[in-house]
């Protein structure tokens, strides 16, 4: 079920990584390294977190190419994406939940516990955007956003409640990210936020 989200991700999230460099006035090469580690970034954190070798992208190559392809083709489109904004919000928020449980299942499968399964799955889902962002100078959208990491966390929350309750892992896939895409997509809608912090004050 996964598998063709994942691709669609992928390239979805290379776009938005080729739009953050357009932004920052990079060249072409710098288009693609954003591209990249925006749409592949996340899985790849979390392999050399958790010790999962090789790499996923080492192991299809093919999905080099899906995200350079896709980053490079932006630049020749960027001017009508504007008009596209709506359906790639969608696109992030499939993304979002589809990489969150897919880390989460990588972990499963590796045998951790259930606090690295949670935190394996967020990565995957966020780390991405982040590397993005820090390569772009800016602070990462994942702390300013919408309900973000913490839709990361609950959709890997509830993936593993549905396994404990005894439903199958094709069931419980489809249920989280069915959740975990309606929350997201009502966060946007609704302007959901987490409380921020802010702090001026100084030590001298």
């Amino acid at each position: 079920m996964l598998t063709p989200i994942y691709l669609i991700a992928i390239t979805a999230e290379a776009m938005s990584g080729a739009l953050a460099a357009g932004r920052r006035r990079m060249d072409i090469f710098g288009v693609a390294a954003i591209a990249f580690v925006t749409a592949l970034g996340g899985g790849t954190v979390r392999d050399v977190v958790l010790g999962h070798f090789p790499v996923g992208w080492t192991r299809h190559p093919e999905y080099i190419a899906i995200v350079v392809g896709a980053g490079l083709f932006t630049t020749l489109v960027a001017s009508r994406l504007r008009h596209l904004k709506q359906l790639f919000l969608v696109l992030d928020a499939m993304g979002l939940v589809a990489f969150s449980l897919i880390g989460s299942e990588v972990a499963l499968g590796m045998g951790y516990p259930a606090a690295v399964v949670l935190m394996a799955g967020m990565l995957t889902g966020i780390a991405g955007g982040i590397l993005r962002d820090v390569l772009c100078n800016q602070v990462p959208e994942v702390f300013r956003r919408e309900l973000y990491a913490s839709v990361s966390l609950l959709v890997c929350a509830l993936y593993l409640g549905l396994l404990a309750a005894g439903l199958s892992p094709e069931r419980s896939t489809a249920i989280a990210f069915f959740g975990g895409l309606a929350l997201r997509l009502a966060a946007i809608r609704q302007g959901w936020r987490l409380p921020s912090f802010s702090y001026s004050e100084r030590w001298d």
